[in-house]
């Protein structure tokens, strides 16, 4: 099996995890765009979506899954049991570093609103610490560098994602060089930081099922 054919496997075993009839919350990614594609496969499954990306939102109403706004969701008491999404690392703790297609604080907002989240990987994303992937910060563009100059302060590199503005009109900085011991402690501490906006770290929600596609099969971790 190749990575894409992992990542369908894993994509292919989230739908079990859902409740039909209930809204889906869909986040960002190559493993979660095979996600997408499965629903597509059944529609009428589903009460609709709540993304967590331009990019989702387009392939979900393209399969045919409606994108509610969150704000409606929320304010007409729509059950939202699960969001579905994929990591860049993840720990034994089930702590994630997310963030690597840029659509880190839209994926909080929605993982937060919804009962459980649901992570899809390939075993390739299975570390033992977090932070050999980059740590994605958002950042208004104004505090880029006193947010740069606190992560190196942390022992970090702090690069600028060249060219690369959110879906919220911010940039993002990816840290390199961190090994992330207590990923809970370091979340709470960046998220203090004036000018931030996100950090790529959900330690402090972690996922509540882990997906891990191996060429053995698809395993379950709660």
């Amino acid at each position: 099996m190749n990575q894409d054919d992992l990542k369908r496997a894993a994509a292919r075993a989230a739908l079990a995890e859902l409740e039909p009839g209930t809204l889906v919350g869909v986040g960002t990614g190559s493993t979660v765009n095979f996600f997408i594609d499965a629903l597509g496969e059944t529609p009428e499954r589903y009460a609709g979506a709540v993304s967590s990306s331009e990019r989702s939102t387009e392939r979900l109403r393209a399969v045919g899954i409606p994108v509610l706004d969150l704000n409606h969701a929320v304010l007409g008491g729509l059950p939202r049991p699960v969001y579905v999404d994929g990591a860049d690392e993840i720990d034994p703790g089930r702590h994630m570093i997310k963030g690597g297609g840029g659509a880190l604080t839209r994926e909080k907002i929605v993982a937060s609103a919804f009962d459980r989240f649901v992570c899809i990987v390939d075993a390739s994303k299975q570390v033992s610490t977090l932070g050999a992937f980059a740590l994605p910060i958002e950042v208004i563009p104004m505090a880029r560098e006193l947010v740069a100059a606190r992560a190196r302060a942390l022992g970090g590199e702090p690069v600028l994602r060249a060219g690369f503005v959110t879906d919220n009109g911010n940039q993002i900085l990816d840290v390199r060089g961190l090994r992330i011991a207590d990923p809970s402690a370091l979340e709470a501490e960046i998220d203090h930081w004036p000018g931030v906006v996100a950090v790529g770290l959900f330690a402090r929600q972690p996922a509540a099922v882990v997906l891990v596609a191996t060429a053995g099969g698809v395993q379950r971790i709660a």
